[in-house]
């Protein structure tokens, strides 16, 4: 069996409940040893460790395909469904018939906002939160570059592409976000030498260079970053929900005054 495992975003804390307990049953650990926090293997001295930093997906399909009966915990950084290749991986462990499972994580993207104490989806400010990269090495499919994505002016953040900021900041700009819109860049979330560097787009180069932050880091644009807002309705006391019945003396909560 396998199990696919968040290992969070930094800080070994903030891994799940569950995926410290797969660890510790583990027989075998593949671990992305380039990007999480290595003190998550304290909870398996137990197991077999290999380090995929240095392997092809042959290579990690082979250590699959050796123990078919063995607990194997993939242990991605963040929270795999996010730039994880996993997929390739699930692919192959259907055609080895080898069960496997999926346990999620804190992705660095929810790392980033506890960081920044901010919240992406503010009322009449952005209620949409764009998960992107910007086009380097790897493409992106038609329709998707930072240029298109930036004519709906939500909330972005931005994955792999610390050391391109240049690109990101001049195709943002000229696809639609105002130069003076804030952003932050976000150096390596929620670990014990998490940076945050905030500043508006027009300067988002600079405040890269500046602090030597070329990778291990996220970079959120948006409005929510600002200091405009609306409040929500889910607190609202004028707003109905089924859980608040209203009267003229005020709020009465089905499951008692609140």
């Amino acid at each position: 069996m396998v199990h696919f495992v968040g290992a969070g975003s930094g800080n070994p804390e903030l891994i799940t409940v569950k995926g410290a307990r797969l660890l510790k049953n583990a027989d075998i650990v593949i671990y992305t040893g380039s990007l999480i926090n290595t003190e998550l293997l304290d909870y398996c001295p137990q197991a077999e460790k290999y380090n995929s930093a240095y392997m092809d997906l042959e290579q990690v399909a082979q250590v699959y395909k050796e123990n078919p009966d063995k607990d194997i915990v993939r242990l991605h950084t963040g929270d795999p469904c996010i730039f994880g290749a996993i997929r390739e991986q699930m692919d192959i462990l259907d055609e080895l018939n080898i069960q496997y499972d999926y346990c999620a994580g804190v992705s660095s993207f929810c790392g980033a906002a506890s960081a920044l104490k901010t919240e992406y989806t503010l009322p009449n400010v952005s209620q949409s939160v764009i998960i992107t990269r910007c086009e380097g090495r790897t493409p992106v499919p038609k329709g998707q570059s930072l240029k298109e994505l930036a004519v709906h002016k939500a909330t972005m953040v931005i994955f792999l592409s610390a050391s391109l900021t240049e690109k990101v900041q001049s195709d943002l700009i000229e696809g639609g976000y105002s130069k003076n819109t804030p952003c932050a860049i976000v150096y390596k979330a929620t670990w014990s030498d998490e940076k945050v560097v905030r500043g508006q787009l027009s300067n988002l180069s600079d405040m890269a260079k500046e602090n030597n932050i070329s990778k291990t880091a996220l970079i959120v644009v948006g409005d929510v970053l600002g200091s405009d807002y609306e409040l929500s309705k889910l607190y609202d006391k004028n707003f109905k929900t089924e859980y608040r019945k209203w009267y003229n003396d005020g709020c009465y909560c089905l499951y008692g005054k609140g």
